[in-house]
């Protein structure tokens, strides 16, 4: 450029940002590099203010927090609020709580819905408008941006004529309307008052490849960017790709982690930093979760997917350990043989490797979600549990919050049934919404409620008859002792059997089935069905003896008197 270009470029810059009198050098010297160790990775959670927190940027947010913690770097978040039209009242709040919730409160960024920590700050696009300014000069110094008058009528007869003329969409070439004014003419009409906005002249062909090393994925070759795309709206505020690309910079960060849809955008980012001159960071494109629909896939859904919202998770109860331990089967895929090797490892001890980030997107998969979950739970003491439960149903269940909160020595022994009493731990509870279902026979009120809602569940062959049924509770009523051991309670459990015509040996019965009523596994189940009025639970001896003689006896006359 010379001389006389170099003074009118600065002359436009001057009519466009009378007010903006520090440099890039002044940024440079405010935002220094951070002092942190060689190689250490300082990453950053971006979120827009548009919605509750998705299932994806959770993901994406551990990927960041693993990344700087694993370096001994620095992990912040920053909030995106540029395009304010979008914005959702409270949704600040709703993402910085929700990190807090799933262990991944930031090092340093937004933090809370009224604070920010750290010096590089603020933390918060629309708080950094003045950053974006002297960038923006910058840009208009140095002739690689200019202001564009076109109206919303211009750029519409500019769609309709690439579409017409089947070429790609977009504002650039002989569609650039505005990008060879003259400065003179610029400058007369940034004088004038005419409305505009500033575009990037980009110096790229999308008939030319350049190439960039993904952090996950490798040497990527992909089309130059030619667009001149906006870098400061109408309103004042930079577009995502600008701010991106200033903010990115000046917070020092060195690795960008996105979802794989923002590939296509590397080209811009790039080219905006080199005409910047900063040293872009690296790109890392993470793979999107999607889900199943019909035959064909496609990506977790906002609007469609109740899964996409991680409130769905905390709601229903699931520990948030089991959600970021599923993630890690994402994250990594040798995250699973690492775990089979080593059961009780916290999660902190597993090894991030970039590499083995997946190149193609993974299918959300809640079974094996619900798998880590009971496993997960099902290693917790019975205290664990009990506390856990009180404080989901608290929030999320008042009504069986009030019924194990009653007595909680009773219930920490109920938690403690399938814990302490079996050879095999039991693994019934994949969310702590499932306590109901799954002990609701514990508590004389959820259970009444049970039996009024279903009725009881007897469901036998033609032999065991509603007499046969009702013989069975009255005899067992009576030889009930609430001291027998547990071997001597089997042993009358038997022995009542045998005197209605049960067969109490097995093999007798596989032998000839016919000669008999049932088993002793069917004199059991209508003993089990009285008491829980469920097929399957926890050891029934040990049941009866948290229940007590009186709850026990109540419910079998109750099961009786409903044949």
């Amino acid at each position: 450029m010379d001389k006389e270009m170099e003074r009118k470029c600065f002359e436009l810059a001057h009519y466009i940002f009378p007010d903006v009198h520090e440099t890039v050098e002044d940024l440079e010297v405010k935002y220094p590099v951070r002092r942190i160790k060689k190689d250490a990775c300082v990453t950053r959670y971006a979120p827009s203010p548009t919605g509750f927190l998705h299932t994806g940027a959770l993901f994406m947010a551990l990927v960041n927090k693993i990344m700087a913690k694993q370096t001994e770097g620095i992990y912040f978040v920053r909030i995106e609020d540029t395009d304010q039209k979008r914005e959702v009242e409270g949704c600040v709040k709703l993402l910085t709580e929700g990190l807090k919730e799933f262990g991944l409160t930031p090092d340093e960024g937004v933090i809370s819905e009224n604070e920010e920590k750290g010096y590089y700050g603020p933390y918060t696009q629309s708080k950094r408008r003045e950053i974006y300014r002297i960038c923006a000069k910058h840009l208009v110094e140095k002739g690689l941006a200019y202001p564009c008058f076109c109206t919303p009528e211009m750029l519409k007869a500019n769609h309709d004529a690439q579409e017409k003329n089947k070429v790609v969409p977009g504002y650039y070439g002989i569609y650039a309307k505005c990008r060879n004014i003259s400065i003179d003419e610029s400058i007369e009409r940034v004088k004038a008052g005419e409305k505009f906005i500033l575009r990037f002249r980009s110096q790229g062909s999308h008939l030319r490849k350049t190439s960039f090393i993904d952090g996950a994925r490798g040497k990527i070759e992909i089309a130059e960017n030619d667009q001149d795309v906006v870098i400061i709206k109408g309103d004042g505020l930079p577009t995502y790709h600008f701010a991106h690309v200033c903010d990115d910079h000046f917070m020092r960060t060195t690795h960008v982690v996105r979802g794989e849809e923002w590939i296509s955008s590397v080209p811009i980012h790039l080219d905006l930093a080199n005409a910047m001159g900063f040293e872009p960071p690296v790109y890392v494109h993470a793979p999107l979760i999607l889900v199943k629909e019909g035959e064909s896939k496609r990506k977790l859904s906002k609007r469609k997917d109740k899964e996409a919202d991680v409130q769905y998770f905390i709601k229903a109860g699931y520990p948030v350990e089991a959600v970021i331990e599923y993630l890690y089967t994402i994250l990594n895929s040798d995250f699973e043989m690492w775990r089979n090797k080593n059961k009780e490892a916290s999660l902190d001890e597993f090894k991030f490797k970039l590499n083995k980030m997946s190149s193609a997107g993974s299918l959300l998969d809640m079974m094996k979600l619900n798998d880590i979950s009971k496993e997960l739970i099902s290693r917790m003491s019975s205290k664990e549990v009990l506390d856990k439960v009180l404080t989901w149903s608290k929030k999320y269940d008042e009504a069986l919050y009030e019924v194990v909160s009653k007595d909680l020595e009773y219930s920490r022994k109920v938690f403690a049934v399938e814990r302490e009493n079996v050879k095999k731990i039991r693994k019934d509870i994949i969310k702590w919404e499932d306590i109901k279902e799954n002990f609701y026979y514990f508590f004389n009120e959820l259970f009444e409620e049970n039996i009024k809602e279903s009725g009881y569940i007897y469901e036998f062959n033609e032999k065991i008859t509603k007499d046969i049924i009702k013989k069975s509770l009255e005899n067992y009523i009576e030889s009930y002792n609430e001291n027998h051991t547990k071997d001597e309670w089997f042993a009358n459990m038997k022995e009542q059997a045998e005197k209605i015509g049960f067969c109490t040996d097995m093999k007798m019965y596989k032998a000839d089935p016919d000669k008999y009523i049932g088993s002793t596994a069917d004199f059991a189940k209508i003993i089990r069905i009285a008491i829980t009025n469920k097929e399957n639970s926890p050891d029934i001896y040990a049941i009866m003896q948290l229940l007590g003689k009186n709850e026990t006896l109540n419910r079998f006359k109750s099961a009786k008197e409903s044949i």
